[in-house]
């Protein structure tokens, strides 16, 4: 379980920068998390919808409190989902938030290669990762980066989900499961969306 904890080395990150390109996916590689915020921040313009998923990983770069502040210019829906009491109102802006125009979220794994192992419960997020918003940008931690592809399925189901089941029981609820899981190998070019995935040399997340 300790080799899903450490840091991949800079011969390993160059080697998933190249696989990425390979999958017409853009690699970034930035030292430090305050680094990865900026990133963020240059990457998405004034005026689009951002949306983004549960991720300790965007919490811990500071991503989620920016966000909340407001002193970005962007049309933060989670917010509106937020502020919305009526169940059924608040059901319908979490259907039209998929066709945000920008995704941010994380990574269970990523595989020395390229290929990125992203699971949910519920799948709220997976509608826009594999579709639906035209631009994606992923912060994973280089803790997350794996050798092969049964490597990230075993950091998975070993390490990443004992960890987050422990986490949702804290919170009160009943605890989690893997009940769907996105194996992204590539992004077609005629889709022509855009997917950064800005890799950060520090442990962040699970």
């Amino acid at each position: 379980m300790n080799s899903f904890q450490t840091l991949a080395d800079d011969i390993t990150i160059e080697k998933v920068i190249s696989g990425l390109k390979d999958r017409n996916i853009e690699g970034i590689v930035v030292n430090t998390r305050s680094e990865a915020l900026e990133k963020i921040k240059s990457l998405i313009p004034p005026g689009v919808s951002v949306m983004s998923g549960a991720s300790r990983t965007l919490e811990e770069i500071g991503y989620i409190e920016y966000l909340k502040s407001g002193q970005h210019g962007w049309k933060n829906l989670k917010e509106d989902i937020l502020a919305e009491k009526d169940p059924v109102k608040q059901g319908e802006l979490r259907k039209t938030s998929v066709l945000s125009d920008y995704y941010l979220g994380s990574v269970h794994a990523l595989v020395s290669d390229g290929q990125m192992i992203i699971a949910s419960n519920s799948g709220s997020q997976l509608p826009h990762l594999v579709f639906t918003s035209k631009n994606i940008i992923l912060v994973v931690s280089s803790q997350k980066i794996t050798q092969t592809f049964e490597d990230g399925m075993r950091r998975l189901e070993e390490y990443v989900y004992p960890l987050e089941n422990k986490r949702m029981k804290e919170t009160g609820a009943a605890g989690s499961a893997i009940s769907k899981i996105l194996i992204f190998r590539r992004e077609p070019p005629f889709l022509k969306r855009l997917v950064h995935v800005i890799i950060v040399k520090e442990k962040l997340g699970f």
